[in-house]
């Protein structure tokens, strides 16, 4: 069974998906594992970072996203044609053992979601809404893995930044989950908010439902230099004073513009641009990844 990771922070812009795609591509290419990106966020940076948009147009008009499978769960289809296995892409950038399930601009309706799930709840002999929410949260995701999970290594999902049922979902599905930020206040804040809603996540989900969830680690990604980089070692170490030395990556990702320049040629910067720096920091941090795992 693989291990099921999600890449999340409260605020965006702070590198999820760069650190998603690029940490995915590393396990696959330079350690041999069979990994899965997912796509939670409906802007779709991971799956525009792994494919071009002509690509996404063309895999979207035949519904091949996760749309199509979120759409069949919250209204189960008997005459549904497709499956997860038809929709997750193989070989993604000619890399073997990494594949995509792409995302999708509109993921799912949150008024039939509501409807739906309202009408489970009444049909029920003690109608608690709180109940069927809860446990619809737990298995969306994980029914969507179900029946793939045994075929990788890692599931890396890309969560959108807030906290959205999808996020929620994936944290519920995972048994990792991966905090990047940037050394800045709000990034800082961003942590902070998460580490809460995760509390009481899992105080949700007590019992016989008990999510069984951990932060592998903070990674900071852009460190700047000058004076810059004195500010942010400030920040850090507001940081280090409310994790462990262990929930911490001594690898941080720096300040390189190969890594913007690499998203405009749909690639992950470890393949478009091996030799950057940025390059080099993640294939170090995919060390420091798989020696953290028990």
């Amino acid at each position: 069974m693989g291990l099921v990771i999600s890449t999340v922070n409260m605020k965006g812009g702070v590198g999820k998906t760069t650190l998603t795609v690029n940490l995915a591509t590393c396990l696959a290419k330079y350690h041999g594992k069979r990994v899965l990106v997912l796509d939670l966020d409906s802007q779709i940076s991971a799956t525009l970072s792994l494919m071009s948009p002509h690509e996404f147009a063309h895999t979207r008009k035949k519904r091949r996203t996760l749309s199509y499978l979120l759409d069949n769960i919250i209204q189960p289809n008997p005459y549904s044609k497709l499956d997860i296995h038809d929709i997750i892409q193989p070989y993604i950038c000619n890399i073997e053992g990494l594949d995509l399930l792409p995302g999708d601009l509109e993921l799912y309706d949150e008024y039939i979601v509501s409807e739906t799930l309202h009408k489970q709840a009444a049909i029920i002999d003690n109608p608690d809404f709180e109940t069927v929410w809860n446990h619809f949260e737990r298995v969306l995701i994980q029914k969507i893995l179900t029946s793939v999970i045994e075929y990788y290594d890692f599931i890396i999902m890309d969560c959108a930044p807030g906290y959205n049922l999808l996020t929620r979902s994936g944290l519920a599905a995972s048994n990792y989950y991966l905090l990047p930020a940037r050394p800045e206040p709000l990034s800082v804040v961003g942590m902070q908010l998460l580490e809460r809603r995760i509390a009481k996540l899992k105080q949700s989900h007590q019992g016989t439902q008990a999510l069984n969830l951990n932060l592998l680690g903070v990674v900071f990604i852009s460190s700047g230099g000058g004076l810059l980089s004195r500010y942010y070692n400030r920040v850090m170490r507001r940081v280090q004073q409310d994790f462990t030395p262990h929930q911490l990556f001594n690898t941080s990702i720096p300040m390189d513009v190969n890594v913007a320049k690499a998203v405009d040629s749909f690639s992950p910067v470890v393949t478009a641009m091996p030799n950057s720096s940025g390059s080099k920091a993640f294939i170090k941090l995919t060390e420091e990844f798989l020696s953290k795992l028990p």
